[in-house]
């Protein structure tokens, strides 16, 4: 593997005391930092490089000439409050704050994993001040710190980062009224005007316009400048510092990937055909050892010319392979340690297989017949898989760009048109933020398939914010919804007929975004049944009902172990969430006495609760003993090893709790 290098805060320290000039010493710090940001991305084995970087000149800027968080500590109620809307830039934010030795250097090696940084930004974490990431939200916010530190006398200005992109989000010109309303001229928004979404730029997903003209009109002092030239930077923040009537706007117009040659987007764009490369995910070796030898000679040049001698870097231990050794509870009878011979040979097997990409080619399938399905997406047609769609039906498809809510009000009015709207986006944001819009839209009785990605827990280094474990509860209250979750490629592509082609309802379809953990083989002659679950395990002892790639493989890998103890689980994949056939419900049930149902959700308001629902009236709740495991409390964050085991919902945890639950009866 690549050797991985980073500066300690100590190099920080000692340039900050040896250079003199401001900008000369920025310009040094800033490629220390941008050398931190690589290292920390490709250790964690993802993050988001193009907006740390497009960002990053103008954080170290804030935190060493602006800000007075540094001198008076990120307790302090009288500090500056600056946070960035967008969060995914956070690895350039965590970097900042390591160089300032507010977050210790092994915290900033722990991005994404257990223990360490958030993948989105945590107010748990020290100098981090809200949580972000669903955006939209930080103009709003940085309102109510504008508000609270003129109510309560205290000193400081509020500056909040917002991405181009995320100006879609329709929150934004509410809080831009309100601020120009309230007067509050201790508050200022920086744009990070990088012109780049996740994969293209911002002017084809959907044009922000004139932005000087329209935050003008809002009543905002507006000024515009080149985001990576200091001078401008430090003039217009000067001036907005002494503003006494209104809120305050700088465009920076910054560059995508700022740093790296083949990173920064009028490059990468050109190289990816009109897609850029390097929003998400970490490079591979190549790129990053090129990347690293780019901006570390750029560092080694500054160090010379300030007479500085050698840079100062630490050699990063590479992240371990995830494994998951079982916990000790993890006994047999006879207090022997349980063998993973069983679940060692799943590992060591590779899937290639994602439940997305069978949607995708189905949807693209269904297309070829369906001349009315029309396809929505919220600027993430490469992580839904509606790219090929797109590019095969363009007058099909609708891209909304960053707008959850108008994307599904307007897909209520198509399909009040008699039109059949495939609706895209991750499950956290379009369940929860357009929620109002599903439920007017579920009321006029028409039919919308809502497809939300990005389902549960799983992958969990990005933070709580993407994390989806509640989007069961927000869509089952609806009567004329129907909710799935496929577990392998082949149910996947059944529900999206069944969608299409069979409900009558309004149907919410829940996918993972990774790769399944293993290659599910449904029995020989499956078929997707309404409201019917499939056996995949034999087993007397105790019924395990769940759904999705993830937790049939956690619940898979839990039998293996328990068969070698005597002990039969018998696992049902049950897709269906929120309709079931009482007749197949009674047959599955009424042998086992115990019975776990096992959510990739919070525990209330997901499968478990609509089960009981259903057998309580026809009486098949009684003598039996019900185990509920789910998501509690708010999700971990880190691998899906450490999450999974955090929750005790890795297989290993699951059969120490079926044999704790034995041992108790």
């Amino acid at each position: 593997m690549v050797e991985i290098r980073m500066i300690p805060e100590s190099e920080f320290v000692r340039v900050r005391g040896a250079v003199t000039d401001r900008f000369a010493r920025h310009a040094v710090l800033c490629e220390m930092s941008r050398l931190n940001v690589l290292a920390a991305v490709k250790r964690a084995g993802s993050g988001h490089l193009g907006s740390s970087l497009s960002a990053l000149d103008l954080v170290v800027w804030l935190y060493d000439e602006v800000l007075n968080v540094a001198a008076v500590g990120p307790e302090s109620p009288d500090r500056d409050i600056f946070f960035s809307s967008k969060g995914h830039d956070v690895p350039g934010f965590y970097a900042v704050l390591h160089s300032h030795g507010i977050v210790p250097e092994d915290k900033l090696l722990m991005l994404r994993r257990m223990g360490g940084l958030d993948g989105h930004p945590d107010a748990g974490i020290r100098g981090v001040e809200v949580n972000s990431g669903s955006l939209g939200m930080g103009i709003s916010k940085g309102r109510g710190f504008a508000y609270a530190k003129r109510k309560m006398g205290r000193g400081g200005r509020v500056l909040v980062m917002t991405g181009d992109g995320e100006l879609q989000e329709g929150q934004n010109y509410e809080a831009l009224q309100g601020a120009a309303h309230h007067k509050q001229s201790n508050l200022t928004v920086i744009v990070d005007h990088n012109k780049v979404q996740s994969d293209k730029t911002v002017d084809e997903i959907l044009s922000l316009g004139n932005l000087d003209e329209k935050f003008a009109t809002f009543g905002w002092r507006v000024a515009r400048c080149d985001g990576h030239d200091m001078v401008a930077v430090d003039r217009i923040l000067t001036e907005f510092a002494a503003e006494t009537r209104r809120p305050q706007i700088l465009i920076a117009d910054t560059i995508k990937g700022k740093g790296v040659s083949f990173m920064e987007h009028p490059i990468s764009l050109k190289e990816g055909g009109g897609l850029y490369g390097w929003h998400a995910g970490a490079p591979d070796d190549e790129s990053f050892a090129k990347a690293c030898a780019e901006v570390m000679g750029r560092v080694e040049a500054g160090f010379a010319k300030h007479g500085l001698g050698e840079v100062g870097t630490k050699v990063v231990v590479p992240a371990k392979k995830e494994t998951a050794p079982p916990p000790l509870s993890v006994m047999n009878e006879l207090g022997e340690p349980v063998s993973l011979a069983a679940r060692d040979k799943h590992e060591q097997s590779v899937t290639t297989e994602y439940v997305a990409d069978a949607y995708g080619e189905e949807l693209l399938a269904i297309g070829a017949r369906r001349d009315d399905v029309v396809v929505f997406d919220a600027d993430l047609a490469a992580d839904c898989r509606t790219r090929n769609f797109e590019n095969t039906y363009p007058d099909r498809f609708v891209e909304n760009g960053i707008a959850e809510q108008d994307m599904v009000s307007m897909a209520g009015g198509a399909a009040l048109s008699g039109l059949l709207p495939v609706v895209n986006s991750f499950a956290s944001f379009l369940c929860s933020r357009a929620n109002e819009q599903i439920y007017n839209n579920a009321s006029e009785g028409t039919k919308i398939i809502y497809v939300s990605h990005y389902a549960g827990m799983i992958p969990a280094g990005p933070g709580k914010s993407h994390q989806s474990i509640r989007d069961i509860s927000l869509l089952g209250a609806l009567p004329n919804m129907v909710i799935v979750e496929p577990g392998f490629a082949e149910e996947t592509k059944a529900v999206l007929r069944y969608a299409v082609d069979d409900a009558t309802d309004s149907v919410g379809i829940r996918l993972i975004i990774g790769p399944s953990p293993r290659m599910i083989k449904p029995p020989a002659g499956y078929r997707l049944t309404f409201g019917q679950g499939t056996a995949l395990t034999t087993g007397a002892d105790a019924l395990l009902i769940t759904y999705g790639p993830v937790m049939l493989h956690e619940a898979l890998v839990a039998a293996e172990i328990l068969v070698e103890q005597g002990i039969g689980l018998k696992i049902v994949d049950l897709p269906w969430l929120n309709r079931f056939d009482l007749g197949w419900l009674a047959e599955c049930v009424t042998p086992h006495e115990t019975v776990y149902v096992l959510e990739d959700h919070a525990p209330v308001g997901g499968l478990a609760d609509r089960l009981f629902a259903k057998m309580h009236p026809a009486g098949l709740l009684e003598g039996r003993k019900i185990h509920v495991l789910g998501v509690e409390g708010y999700p971990a964050c880190g691998t899906p090893v450490e999450a999974l085991r955090a929750h005790r919902l890795d297989g290993a945890s699951l059969a120490a709790r079926v044999l704790e639950d034995r041992k108790g009866q």
